[in-house]
């Protein structure tokens, strides 16, 4: 337990550089309070797609700490967000993840509100009764290319213009407003969300406990030591950047954008993406490594286009393929337990049971999800034990890790110093 803000600000300008955090971060109650306060209602969160809310009238709800949001899609296509919460006496206006709307009526007392948030009916408030200014509270809405963003700050980062230019030119080939949802997971990893993000920027652990994503990746793709490599894998790792550098340029005269860009740790919509080649037929994340989906996505004539990773600070990761879209949102719920959403997209013409198999197309990130859930609680664990210190982080394979973890100080030195 923390005491004070003095001693969460020990704590954070206190973190020891290329280490774990200490335990307090991932287990206290009142930092978990602090990490809502200062970044999931202070940063842009990825929170789901345009298809969510394919027609006029459809709604989608998705909660971030205490706060719920509406997402809806009105009359005139345009996608608005709006608190979930009644103007009258603060009702949840809508309960289920998922529906479809004519105007959003309030269970409590039918207070009525039309899709753009206006107030159109409120019943016994008598002829003096202003209902211009209590319509639905606003949120923060971006979609880059088709992936949702809310900000629930009033005065949103305003580098996100920056990110959606310079990574809207990556995603835009995979069209992902002209796909739909083929499946949905929703995994409670036992863990708190900064163990579910670090677990996910790194690979150190692939090999031992991923059999089914180690078969499309390969083993170079992020990260190892050359000075523990024999002479064969050294000659494994240079063919492998050969290919990598290859596939860049062969993927750019395409029109696809795939070499790196890293800025975790320098701005403070931090993000990250790369096109990487993928391993046997180098399709798709499947256990055989061809397509998933027939239908490919966008214009796409082949599937063989690499996977392109896109990550964003602080709560999401996604894989885009030429076949279909793996997308991760982390939300989360208290200080030992994350909400992690995963949705696979292919092409709205796709028809299941002839163009795609739900078991195949899920099989390799279902089985991922689940090892790395086992992994997240094992290291919640350990942190909650009294013998746990913060241990260092690999440089060959844990820099990334290092980069969130650095964003995240940062973020919360700003938020201290207040």
């Amino acid at each position: 337990m923390l005491d004070n803000v003095s001693t969460l600000k020990t704590l954070v300008l206190g973190r020891k550089p290329g280490h774990s955090l200490e335990a307090p971060f991932y287990t206290s109650p009142e930092v978990f309070e602090a990490d809502m306060e200062a970044i999931f209602y202070r940063h842009w969160i990825y929170v789901g797609i345009e298809p969510d809310v394919p027609e006029p009238g459809d709604v989608a709800t998705v909660n971030v700490g205490k706060a719920s949001v509406l997402i809806i899609r009105d009359d005139d296509n345009e996608i608005r967000a709006f608190h979930n919460v009644c103007r009258h006496r603060g009702a949840r206006l809508v309960g289920e993840e998922k529906a479809t709307v004519g105007n959003i009526v309030c269970p409590y007392h039918s207070w009525t509100y039309g899709l753009d948030g206006q107030l159109v009916h409120a019943p016994h408030m008598g002829a003096g009764f202003d209902a211009t200014c209590k319509g639905l509270k606003p949120v923060h809405l971006r979609s880059l290319e088709g992936l949702l963003f809310i900000c629930l700050a009033d005065n949103p980062p305003e580098d996100f213009d920056e990110v959606a230019a310079r990574m809207g030119p990556y995603i835009a080939p995979h069209k992902v407003r002209e796909t739909k949802i083929a499946y949905q997971s929703d995994l409670i990893e036992m863990g708190n969300w900064k163990l579910v993000i670090e677990n996910n920027r790194e690979c150190y652990h692939c090999e031992a406990n991923h059999p089914e994503l180690t078969v499309p990746l390969f083993a170079y793709g992020f990260g190892f030591a050359p000075e523990e490599m024999d002479q064969l894998d050294l000659e494994n790792a240079q063919r492998y950047d050969a290919l990598r550098q290859a596939s860049h340029a062969e993927w750019e005269k395409l029109g696809l954008p795939s070499r790196e860009i890293e800025e975790l740790d320098s701005r403070v919509t931090g993000f990250r993406t790369e096109r990487l080649p993928l391993d046997g037929d180098g399709e798709s994340h499947t256990m055989d490594t061809r397509a998933a989906c027939k239908v490919p996505l966008g214009a796409f004539s082949s599937a063989k286009l690499g996977g392109l990773s896109f990550w964003t600070q602080p709560n999401s990761w996604h894989h885009f393929l030429g076949d279909h879209i793996v997308t991760f949102s982390a939300l989360p719920l208290d200080e030992g337990r994350t909400l992690v959403r995963t949705k696979w997209l292919v092409n709205k013409d796709a028809v299941e049971g002839v163009d795609y198999d739900i078991d195949r197309l899920i099989e390799v990130w279902t089985a991922t999800n689940a090892q790395d859930s086992a992994l997240v609680g094992m290291c919640q664990q350990g942190a909650s034990n009294p013998a746990y210190e913060p241990g260092p982080y690999s440089p060959n394979t844990e820099m990334l890790v290092e980069k969130f973890v650095r964003w995240y100080i940062s973020r919360m030195t700003e938020y201290v110093g207040q």
